[in-house]
């Protein structure tokens, strides 16, 4: 309590030397870079040049700093320069106009600032342009599409969840910058509540080596980053942004704003967009896919001498329809529900009509989530180190409508708070050691609301840890390590159900309810691990970085996978939890290369990973080995508990022709294999359990990008880009009990080009940019699509099951920067 009465109320007695650096952006050419940005990205700082490519950053910390450059059409670079107290550092920034990522500076998950190639743990990172010049509907498939090793399990155009290396939900921590997102992760049809407008960046950690972190990152770290403030003192400045795209008529919009001056900042952006039902050549439109999505940031601070401090308030709404996959068994046309499950003919329902299909109307079966979040950073120069600290709540409010002859009543209607700290502190560096010492953990309070289904029990969770990071260089090596204690408390109390003659619906009861059933016996746990890592680099040449890392991974069992005993009507599964599991505990091991020049680079990486006590789901048979079903047209699963391995490659390679300094070639190449390592269990089950489930198949993206050479005139920037998408058949999958099924491969061919366009000023006007996906309108059902399994027959006229992704999509993208 002391120490944030002392950021809050004393800022002025805290010491601390800064000092500004200013100077010129320009390109390969010596010739100036209108409105590039520049960072000082450890200190939370930035500036955009002005028409001439001259930039000042004022309060800069003294000592090594790295400097940022980006701009649209050039590839990012970094400069360290040392500056001292009191002192006015002009500097020259260079940029090229081909894009290399192997430079970059990033700060997810390891101690302090660090280059992704000098980092022994796996990091990549994506920014802003990159985000832009594809067609997405959420920021998770953005990043999948630029980030090999990142996949996603998806529910629809604007539902998914991120998995790196084969392992998601819980085990894959997601952050809004630096916060860690908490809104009920652990189901499969909804998305992460960030507006995707709003990212400037997306830094991802690979495997249990985020420290700083604890449970829940056992998999890996996203992180998502909003710009910062970075207009002239004094003025207005910001973008206002338009989107469309074709196949689902997604209309978005966005308006950003920020502004700064004697260290004060703010920024604030509304976004909203709006989408139908998609379509494909196979199924036509989908029923029930469409959204509708609002997202209000908002973000004030301060930057002084003593350090900084900013306040960010964020509201997410969304509206967001679930399909169900029925369907008439010969036209294949979609159905929708009318009736209660009790008279509810699955197989005889009537048919979506062309006006509810095309319509950007929200269904009465729809979801809605609320999600608000308030939080606070602040980062103080105390005693030659830095003193970080985060204090968050965030409330997440999930409502699934899923009764039809009551559309106002929902069936599943959770509320969850989340407390959050985060507290460290990075010592002075003494002989090249930097030290790094903190705690973090959250508080969290499930409870239903007015709700019919209850797939948990309300519950609390209490959970803490602290950490110890060290990164030292040892001449051309670079070791970094640490250790972390992790402690979870989860408890909740009996938890009954009764009918509710009022609504003829299930309801929350107290225990002397007539024909009350105790759904949720009371329950109480703590559990405890040790988390750890240990890795170096290696800089053989200027060109050439080795590096390997050894790390061991916790992860406490989920509210889900202790304790479901309800039906999820948004997945359409009959969830049962198992309250005797233990912790999860991984042993991963990196090795990589990367090679790094002006006209070429390359990285591979193989990694491999032993899962003690690994969690999955398994559909529940009965003695005679049928499919128990407890809730007519939904399927039951019971979690399970075992041995798994992990293991696989990704490899990237970047060409930028020196004769052809205008062409890039990129390409990346991703294969993880997931495997039951126990004896045991897959004596019981044979072949068909021999894989995990949700494991993504090989997969690689190739990509051919023109960027023309800058001239004088109102166009600048000007590129054209092919790619490739590519999957092979994923013949290794969960087979058991029929869960999962082969995947055929396919190739997805993507065309697009874009511009800047400037005024007389050469002030940019407006960026564009064109995009058109799966060119040649190929049917395919990506294998981590829950769609694939949405199908109700064995066998169909057309030969085809379940529901497939999104066909031919084109899309315009305006930006319009002021």
């Amino acid at each position: 309590m002391k120490i944030i009465l002392l950021l809050l109320l004393l800022p002025q007695l805290l010491l601390a030397q800064t000092g500004t650096l200013s100077g010129t952006v320009r390109d390969d050419q010596r010739r100036p870079v209108p409105f590039a940005s520049v960072a000082v990205p450890a200190a939370g700082l930035g500036a955009t040049a002005d028409a001439q490519g001259l930039f000042q950053i004022a309060d800069v910390p003294a000592g090594t700093v790295r400097l940022v450059a980006s701009a649209v059409g050039y590839k990012p670079t970094t400069r360290n320069e040392t500056l001292a107290a009191g002192q006015a550092l002009a500097v020259q920034l260079t940029l090229a106009t081909a894009a290399a990522e192997l430079t970059e500076v990033v700060v997810t998950g390891v101690s302090r600032a660090t280059e992704i190639r000098r980092s022994p743990v796996p990091i990549a990172a994506m920014n802003r342009r990159e985000i832009n010049l594809n067609a997405n509907t959420n920021v998770i498939d953005a990043a999948v599409r630029g980030i090999p090793g990142l996949s996603a399990v998806t529910t629809g155009p604007n539902v998914s969840k991120p998995f790196i290396r084969g392992l998601g939900y819980n085990r894959v921590l997601t952050m809004y910058n630096g916060l860690r997102q908490e809104g009920q992760q652990w189901g499969d049809e909804h998305g992460v509540e960030v507006d995707g407008y709003d990212i400037e960046r997306v830094e991802v950690v690979k495997g249990p080596a985020s420290l700083l972190y604890g449970s829940d990152a056992v998999a890996g770290v996203v992180n998502l980053l909003p710009a910062l403030p970075n207009g002239p003192e004094g003025q207005l400045g910001g973008e206002a942004l338009a989107e469309y795209q074709s196949n689902n008529g997604l209309l978005g919009n966005s308006l950003g704003l920020n502004y700064q001056k004697n260290g004060f900042q703010t920024s604030f952006r509304a976004s909203h967009r709006l989408a139908r039902d998609y379509s494909n050549s196979v199924d036509g439109r989908v029923y029930n896919t469409g959204f509708r999505e609002l997202t209000l940031t908002g973000m004030a601070g301060v930057r002084k001498a003593w350090g900084s401090s900013h306040w960010y308030l964020t509201l997410y709404d969304n509206q967001q329809e679930i399909p169900d996959g029925s369907r008439d068994s010969l036209s294949r046309r979609f159905t929708r529900q009318v009736f209660e499950s009790g008279l509810d003919d699955i197989k005889n329902r009537p048919l979506a009509t062309n006006q509810e299909l095309r319509s950007y109307g929200i269904g009465p079966l729809h979801q809605r989530i609320r999600h608000y979040r308030a939080f606070t950073k602040t980062q103080v120069q105390l005693g030659g180190g830095e003193l970080h600290l985060l204090l968050g709540v965030q409330q997440n409010n999930r409502e699934e409508f899923n009764h039809p002859t009551a559309p106002a009543q929902p069936g599943l209607a959770l509320r969850l708070t989340t407390y959050t700290y985060d507290l460290r502190y990075h010592l002075p560096t003494w002989n090249g050691l930097e030290i790094s010492i903190g705690s973090n953990g959250m508080g969290q309070l499930n409870r239903h609301q007015n709700a019919t289904d209850f797939p948990i029990p309300d519950y609390n969770l209490l959970d803490a840890g602290g950490f110890l990071l060290l990164k030292k260089p040892v001449g051309k090596v670079e070791i970094s390590g640490g250790v972390r204690y992790d402690t979870r408390l989860v408890t909740w109390n009996d938890f009954y159900v009764a009918p509710n003659p009022a609504t003829g619906f299930e309801a929350a009861a107290g225990p002397a309810t007539i024909d009350a059933a105790l759904q949720f016996p009371a329950f109480r746990r703590r559990y405890q691990g040790v988390s750890a890592s240990l890795g170096a680099s290696y800089a053989a040449t200027e060109q050439l970085t080795l590096r390997a890392n050894l790390a061991r991974g916790y992860r406490a069992p989920n509210i889900p996978e202790i304790g479901s005993n309800g039906l999820d009507p948004g997945a359409h599964i009959v969830y049962l939890g198992n309250r005797s599991f233990q912790p999860e505990f991984s042993w991963q091991q990196d090795v990589g290369m990367l090679w790094h020049q002006r006209t070429f680079d390359a990285s591979v990486e193989v990694f491999h990973n032993f899962v003690q006590n690994f969690i999955y789901q398994a559909r529940l048979l009965d003695a005679a080995g049928q499919p128990v079903v407890i809730v007519p047209g939904n399927t039951t699963y019971q979690f399970q508990q075992a041995a798994a391995r992990l293991y696989g490659i990704e490899g990237s390679l970047n060409l930028r022709p020196a004769a052809m300094p205008w062409l890039a070639w990129n390409t990346s190449l991703a294969l993880v294999n997931g495997q039951n390592a126990e004896a045991s269990l897959r004596e019981r089950q044979g072949a068909a359990g021999r894989y995990l489930p949700l494991i993504p198949p090989l997969r690689g993206r190739s990509e051919v990008r023109a960027t023309l050479p800058a001239r004088p005139g109102r166009l600048s920037a000007t590129y054209l880009r092919a790619s490739v998408d590519a999957s092979a058949r994923q013949g290794r999958f969960y087979a058991l009990d029929n869960t999962e099924t082969a995947t055929p491969g396919y190739a997805l061919l993507g065309l697009g080009a874009g511009t800047t366009y400037a005024n007389r000023a050469g002030r940019p006007v407006a960026q564009v940019f064109l995009q058109v996906d799966n060119v040649f309108d190929t049917a395919y059902q990506a294998h981590l699509n829950r769609l694939k399994y949405f199908e109700y027959y064995q066998a169909a006229p057309n030969g085809r099951s379940g529901i497939y992704n999104p066909g031919r999509n084109m899309s315009v993208k305006v930006v319009v920067p002021f």
